[in-house]
C-alpha cells in the first residue's frame, strides 16, 4: 500500500491538485527567508499591469452569442490554443508541488508530466470527432453519441467535482500562495485572487480567459527557466547536480515488486487517467473547442504538448537542484515542498524574485480562470440550456455570467471549510477525480472506436464506476477498522496504481458486454460520430487538416517522450 506521501501526490499530478500541508510549509518557509526589494515589487507590478491591459482590450470586443463567450466564438489560432491548454494545466500548487516531487525522490511520479503525447492525441484522433460535432461541451458530446442520460450524468458529476475540488483547491491556494509571497494577510490575498481573476472571467468569458492564459504562459515559462538557470549555476550545472544525489535517484522505472511505483501499473494508470484528464474534461477539451478549424485546434495540442515537456525542466528540476544544494549544505529546508521557496528566496537575484513570483501568480490566476469559465460552461449549455431550449441568446448570456459570479461566491465560501477540513478526508475527496477516470475512459474510447457501443453499455460504465469509486473511498477511509485479510480491506488497501488498471478493465468489459448484449445503436445516430462511420467526405476532410510539418512536429514530441524516459532511468 502507498505511503502517505504518495497519497498526498496524488491529486497533484492527477487532478491538479494538492492538500493544505503543502501551503503551510511553504508559507512557513517564504516568510523565513529574504524577503522582496523594490525591483521585484515593479516586476509584479508590471505583471499585473499587462494582464490588466491585455484582459481589458479583450472585453472591449462584443459577444452576442454564447458561441462567443464561452468558446470566443470559435475563432482562436493554434499559439493561443496550446498555451491557454498549457495554462490551464498548470497551477501554482502544481509549480510547487512538482519541485517538492524532484526533491523527495518521488521521481516516478515524473510520469504524468510526460504525457505530451496524450496532449497530441487529443489532436489527432478526439478532435476531429469534437468539432465534426459541433458541441460546446464533452456531456453534449456524449448525449450525440448515446443519449441524454449519459450528458446528465458527465454534466452534474463534472460541476460538482469542479465545484468542491478544483475551485476549492485553487482560491485556497491563491489566498496562500499571495499572502506569503507579499506578505499580507490571508483573506486578503484569496478575495484579491477571486475578484481579479473572476472579473475578466466574468465580463470577458473564454475568450479573456485564453488570451490572459497565452500571456501568462509566457510569463511562467520565463520565470521558472530563470529559476533553473541560476538554480544550475549555483550546484555547478547538471554534472554537480548528479554527483551530490545517491545512485539511482534519477531512475523513474522502479521494479513490478515496488509498494508504491511499480513501474507496469504506474505506465498504465497515468495514461488511463491522462486520457480522462487531457482528451475528455471540459476543463481542457474546451480550449480546443474554441479553435477555429481543425488544423488550428490540433496545431494548438501539438504547440501544447510541446509546452507540456517543459515542466521536467522548469519545475522538477529545481526542486533536484534543492535537494543537491541542501547536500552541499548551501540550502535548508525541512520538507520537500519548501524546496522550490527556499532555492527562489536564496539563489535568485534581486528583480528576478519578482520575475518567478508573477510566474506563480500566472499559473494560480491561469487555473482558476479556467475552472471558472468551464463550470459556467457546463451550468448554462448542458443544464440551463438544457431545461430551457427556447431561451434567447441574450439571456443565456447573463445566465452564463450569473453562473461564473455563482463560483466565484461558492469559491470564497469554500475557503473556511477549506481551512478547518480534516486533512484526510479531504484528501480522498479530491481523490473522487482521479477514481472517476477508468469508467469516464473507458466510455470515450469505445465509443469512437467501437461503433457497437450503445447507450445501455454507456450509462452502466459510468453509474456502476461512480459507485465502484465511491466503495473503493470508503474503504480507503474506514481499511484500518476493517479485518486484515477481508475482501473489504483487500479493496482498499490495493494498491492504486493497480486498482486503477482493473478498475479500467472491469469497465471495458462491462461496457462492451452491456452494448452486445443490447440492441446497435441507429446507424443515423452514430454517423460520423466513430470510426467505423465516417463518410467518405469526413475521411477527405480529415486528410486536408494536416500537412507533412504536422506530422514532423508530433513525432518530435513523441521522440522526446520517449529519450526523457530513457535518461530518467538510472
Amino acid at each position: 500500500m502507498p505511503g502517505p506521501g504518495f497519497n498526498a501526490a496524488l491529486p497533484i499530478f492527477i487532478s491538479r491538485q494538492w492538500t493544505g500541508t503543502l501551503y503551510l510549509t511553504f508559507i512557513t518557509k517564504t516568510r523565513c527567508m529574504q524577503s522582496f526589494q523594490a525591483l521585484d515589487w515593479i516586476v509584479i507590478l508590471l505583471y499585473f499591469l499587462l494582464l490588466a491591459g491585455v484582459a481589458a482590450w479583450v472585453i472591449t470586443r462584443k459577444q452576442k452569442t454564447t458561441e462567443d463567450y464561452f468558446l470566443a466564438g470559435r475563432n482562436l489560432g493554434w499559439f493561443v490554443v496550446g498555451a491557454s491548454i498549457f495554462a490551464s494545466n498548470i497551477g501554482s500548487e502544481h509549480v510547487v508541488g512538482l519541485a517538492g516531487a524532484g526533491a523527495g525522490g518521488k521521481i516516478p511520479m515524473l510520469i504524468y508530466e510526460m504525457h505530451a503525447w496524450i496532449v497530441i492525441t487529443l489532436g489527432w484522433v478526439f478532435l476531429p470527432f469534437y468539432l465534426r460535432s459541433g458541441v460546446f461541451t464533452m456531456p453534449e458530446f456524449l448525449e450525440r453519441r448515446f443519449n441524454p442520460g449519459t450528458r446528465w450524468f458527465l454534466s452534474i458529476f463534472s460541476i460538482l467535482a469542479y465545484v468542491l475540488t478544483k475551485v476549492s483547491v485553487t482560491v485556497y491556494a491563491g489566498g496562500v500562495v499571495i499572502s506569503s509571497l507579499l506578505g499580507i494577510d490571508f483573506w486578503f490575498g484569496a478575495l484579491i485572487t477571486v475578484v481579479l481573476t473572476g472579473a475578466y472571467t466574468i465580463l470577458g468569458g473564454m475568450r479573456a480567459v485564453a488570451y490572459t492564459e497565452a500571456i501568462q504562459t509566457v510569463i511562467m515559462v520565463i520565470g521558472a527557466a530563470t529559476l533553473t538557470y541560476f538554480g544550475l549555476e549555483a550546484a555547478g550545472g547538471w554534472k554537480g547536480v548528479k554527483e551530490s544525489l545517491p545512485d539511482g535517484y534519477l531512475n523513474m522505472w522502479r521494479p513490478n515488486s515496488d509498494p508504491d511505483f511499480p513501474w507496469l501499473p504506474l505506465v498504465l494508470s497515468s495514461s488511463i487517467v491522462g486520457i480522462w484528464y487531457w482528451c475528455t474534461d471540459q476543463y481542457i477539451v474546451q480550449r480546443v473547442l474554441a479553435a477555429r478549424n481543425i488544423r488550428e485546434g490540433r496545431r494548438g495540442t501539438i504547440f501544447a504538448g510541446l509546452l507540456k515537456l517543459l515542466p521536467i525542466f522548469l519545475f522538477l528540476v529545481p526542486g533536484i537542484v534543492a535537494l543537491a544544494l541542501k547536500t552541499k549544505g548551501e540550502l535548508q529546508w525541512d520538507s520537500p515542498d519548501q524546496a522550490f521557496a527556499s532555492l527562489l528566496m536564496n539563489k535568485m537575484p534581486v528583480g528576478l524574485r519578482g520575475l518567478v513570483a508573477a510566474g506563480l501568480l500566472a499559473a494560480l490566476m491561469s487555473s482558476l480562470a479556467s475552472v471558472f469559465n468551464s463550470c459556467s460552461t457546463l451550468f448554462t449549455v448542458d443544464i440551463w440550456k438544457k431545461l430551457n431550449p427556447d431561451e434567447s441568446e441574450e439571456k443565456l448570456l447573463r445566465i452564463g455570467r450569473r453562473a461564473t459570479a455563482v463560483i466565484v461566491a461558492l469559491g470564497i465560501a469554500w475557503i473556511p471549510i477549506m481551512q478547518n477540513i480534516s486533512g484526510v478526508l479531504y484528501e480522498y475527496l479530491q481523490s473522487v477525480q482521479s477514481y472517476i477516470a477508468p469508467p469516464i475512459t473507458a466510455v470515450f474510447l469505445l465509443g469512437i472506436f467501437f461503433r457497437r457501443i450503445n447507450s445501455q453499455g454507456a450509462i452502466a460504465t459510468l453509474f456502476s464506476g461512480l459507485f465502484v469509486a465511491i466503495l473503493r473511498i470508503v474503504a480507503e477511509l474506514l481499511k484500518g477498522s476493517l479485518e486484515p485479510g477481508s475482501l473489504l480491506h483487500r479493496f482498499g488497501s490495493m494498491n492504486f496504481l493497480s486498482f486503477a488498471c482493473w478498475f479500467f478493465l472491469f469497465c471495458v468489459l462491462l461496457c462492451v458486454v452491456v452494448s452486445l448484449m443490447t440492441p446497435a445503436p441507429a446507424a443515423a445516430q452514430i454517423r460520423g460520430l466513430t470510426f467505423g462511420t465516417l463518410t467518405p467526405e469526413q475521411k477527405a476532410a480529415n486528410r486536408n487538416s494536416y500537412n507533412a510539418w504536422d506530422i514532423i512536429f508530433s513525432l518530435v514530441v513523441l521522440s522526446i517522450v520517449v529519450l526523457l524516459m530513457f535518461r530518467f532511468s538510472g
